[in-house]
C-alpha cells in the first residue's frame, strides 16, 4: 500500500491553492473555480486552520440565505481541520475520510502544508493498486 508521500509525488499538480480565513467566501469560490478544485485549505500565519469546500458553501451559506460577498471564509469553513502526514498509508486516509465524512484531507508535515488529497485521488489509487494485483494474480495463474 502506497504512502501519502508517494501519492503526492505522483500527482500532476504540485501547487496547493489556499485561502485566508478573513477572505470573503466569494473570493474562495473564484479560486476554486479558476483552479478547478472543490476545496481549499484555509491558512492563517502559515498554519492550516480549516478547509472550505463547495459543500460548506452550499450548506452553510446558500441554504441559510447568507451572502457570499460579505461573509468571511472563517464563518463557513470546516474546523478544526483533520490532517495527515506523509507517512500515512492510502488505506489509513480512506478510513479517516470515510469515518469522518470528509472529501478532502490536507497533508501537513512539521506544520507545513504539503498537499491536499481528495477522495477521488484515493479511490483512483486504490483502483490502480487492485488492477495491478489482479494482473499479477493472472500472470501467476498462467505461470508467467
Amino acid at each position: 500500500m502506497k504512502t501519502v508521500a508517494q501519492l503526492l509525488r505522483a500527482k500532476q499538480s504540485k501547487h496547493v491553492h489556499t485561502i485566508a480565513p478573513d477572505e470573503m467566501v466569494l473570493d474562495s469560490l473564484r479560486v476554486m473555480a479558476d483552479a478547478n478544485v472543490g476545496a481549499l485549505p484555509v491558512v492563517k500565519d502559515g498554519t492550516v486552520v480549516g478547509v472550505v469546500s463547495e459543500r460548506d458553501y452550499a450548506r452553510k451559506l446558500v441554504l441559510l440565505g447568507r451572502s457570499s460577498i460579505g461573509t468571511p471564509v472563517s464563518a463557513i469553513m470546516s474546523s478544526p481541520v483533520v490532517t495527515v502526514d506523509t507517512h500515512q498509508t492510502i488505506d489509513t486516509c480512506m478510513t479517516i475520510m470515510t469515518e469522518r465524512h470528509l472529501r478532502h484531507l490536507p497533508v501537513v508535515e512539521d506544520g507545513e502544508l504539503l498537499g491536499l488529497l481528495s477522495i477521488g485521488d484515493l479511490v483512483k489509487e486504490a483502483i490502480a493498486e487492485q488492477a495491478d494485483l489482479i494482473r499479477q494474480l493472472e500472470q501467476y495463474i498462467r505461470g508467467e
